[in-house]
């Protein structure tokens, strides 16, 4: 049997952006308890915190190291999904690009019926906990007295502004600020880091608050089952230090586990599909069939090239930058690898833009684990924005520490590889723009044996990989897959919520970590009342 431990207000489940954020409001108010549960170890590992160190990461203790099913429109691969297992969890292992995505998107979020998500209202919840340290960040629609430091990259390669240039010269316009009047365009990113290195949500929200007494964090605590009785949430059972644990929360469960373990905790818990769960011999708590569906991420297509300089990502460990970046936290290792990119539309008709780039000063494929074939190169990466294919997430198991069943389904739809194909067609044209073409040596993928969308559509299914931004499998809305409504309360039962990328009903045009610090705001306020 497991032991109890003690009552609090709120229990949340995953100390990643969402639940780093949401444990910083909820335990504001000195009434108010607040127990944070995280399963991975505290993020103490030197690489964490070097900000062009992120790949070194990737399956590691801080990783929860998934894979895919094999996936039939990428010839059969099983793609490698890091998802952060520590304190700040993906925020303390990703390449902390800071993007919003597009007003359109969350208009989009509310005309599916989820009031309250379209832009000008989610606009104050993103600047509430910002904290803009940049001169080309628009005051209208940032802030400056929140946690979370948005700026600048701080020591950015020549590369990365050669490739600026030439966008700009190939037709695009350039844009300062992703986050401000308009997205398309292109520049430099900003980045959440503070003095040179990471600002993960840990840095930003919870240690500056964990000697709070009202406030609770443990690591190393595997949240296994949500506890019910008949159909509200009374708390949560867990493992830590081998002994099976429980903490009871008076007012609301939430989960912040991210689009992966959010919706395989609902599953075990008895909340799902029946058929399903059945299968795998869980008591039904609450029929919910969209537990798991819906899942949409993103992909990368790669543009990679031979660089005709030395002035790249790929000796940034030797010891004088080593000791640049420890003594003065300045040089390539203050880089997030992707330091400039755009927002660009392949079909004028497109409400808001429908391809990103990341460009990186730096062979990077395969998520760094490739040997470069070449001394020295730069990578353009090619994102479709709005995929249109839908996958699901499914339990292997009733053994909560089994890997879930991840089938992302991607290109399904043949216009997401469509997308990819005129994406990468439009990063050849910029590198074979002045003054990026001065600094390339010859493309290395595709190839320049790649010319027809048949041969650019095998390249791309042979090497397109994850983004990382993994979405919507406990989908907001009112229709029968919904698994939230737009209080983010789980349908059908009382006292548990879902605070994290998993409600997205669509995905997000651009990175995804910016939306779910928004989500943990509104979400907090709603908590809380002040909404």
């Amino acid at each position: 049997m497991p032991t109890r431990t003690a009552t609090y207000d709120y229990v949340i489940v995953g100390a990643g952006s969402a639940g780093c954020l949401l444990a910083n409001r909820l335990s504001a108010d000195p009434e108010t308890t607040v127990l944070l549960l995280e399963a991975g170890e505290p993020d103490d590992d030197r690489n964490i915190h070097i900000p062009a160190a992120f790949s070194e990461l990737f399956k590691s203790e801080y990783d929860w190291d998934y894979s895919t099913t094999p996936q039939p429109e990428l010839d059969n691969r099983e793609l490698y999904w890091p998802r952060g297992k520590t304190l700040g969890g993906s925020s303390a292992i990703n390449a902390m690009i800071y993007i919003r995505g597009h007003p359109h998107d969350y208009d989009r979020w509310a005309e599916l019926g989820n009031d309250g998500w379209d832009y000008d209202e989610l606009l104050p919840y993103f600047k509430r906990g910002e904290h803009a340290d940049s001169d080309r960040l628009e005051p209208a629609y940032h802030g400056d007295d929140g946690e979370l430091n948005v700026t600048d990259v701080r020591s950015p390669r020549p590369l990365s502004e050669a490739f600026v240039d030439a966008a700009t010269r190939a037709g695009y316009d350039r844009n300062d600020d992703f986050n401000g009047a308009q997205q398309a365009g292109v520049g430099p990113y900003h980045v959440t880091h503070e003095g040179g290195k990471r600002h993960s949500a840990a840095d930003a929200y919870l240690k500056p608050v964990l000697d709070r007494p009202n406030l609770t964090a443990h690591t190393g605590a595997q949240v296994t089952q949500v506890r019910f009785d008949g159909t509200r949430a009374t708390g949560v059972e867990y493992v830590r230090e081998g002994r099976r644990l429980v903490a009871d929360a008076g007012e609301d469960v939430v989960l912040s586990a991210g689009a992966v373990d959010s919706p395989k905790l609902l599953m075990l818990s008895g909340v799902g599909d029946p058929d399903h769960l059945a299968s795998h011999g869980i008591d039904v708590v609450h029929a919910l069939p969209g537990v798991g569906q819906n899942l949409q991420d993103h992909l990368f297509s790669f543009a990679l090239f031979e660089a005709a300089t030395e002035d790249t990502l790929e000796r940034a460990e030797r010891l004088r930058n080593l000791a640049k970046f420890f003594l003065l936290k300045r040089g390539p290792l203050t880089s997030n690898v992707a330091e400039a990119g755009g927002f660009i539309r392949t079909d004028p008709d497109e409400p808001a833009p429908d391809v990103q780039f990341h460009f990186a000063p730096g062979y990077f494929f395969n998520h760094g684990f490739d040997d470069p074939s070449v001394d020295h190169g730069f990578s353009i990466g090619v994102t479709q924005l709005r995929p249109e294919s839908r996958g699901e997430i499914r339990l292997a198991g009733a053994d909560p520490f089994a890997d879930p069943v991840i089938d992302p389904n991607y290109f399904d739809a043949d216009r997401d590889l469509e997308v990819h194909i005129e994406g990468v067609r439009a990063a050849r044209e910029i590198a074979s723009t002045e003054p990026l073409s001065a600094l390339s040596a010859g493309e290395i993928k595709p190839g320049p044996d790649a010319q027809t969308d048949e041969e650019l559509a095998e390249a791309i299914r042979a090497g397109a990989e994850t983004v990382y931004h993994p979405v919507g499998t406990c989908k907001m809305g009112d229709d029968e897959l919904a698994v939230v409504d737009d209080r983010l309360r789980v349908h059908g039962v009382e006292g548990l919520r879902v605070v994290d990328a998993s409600v997205m009903p669509t995905l997000t045009g651009g990175n995804t970590n910016a939306p779910t610090y928004a989500i943990a705001e509104k979400a907090a306020a709603m908590i809380r009342g002040e909404d």
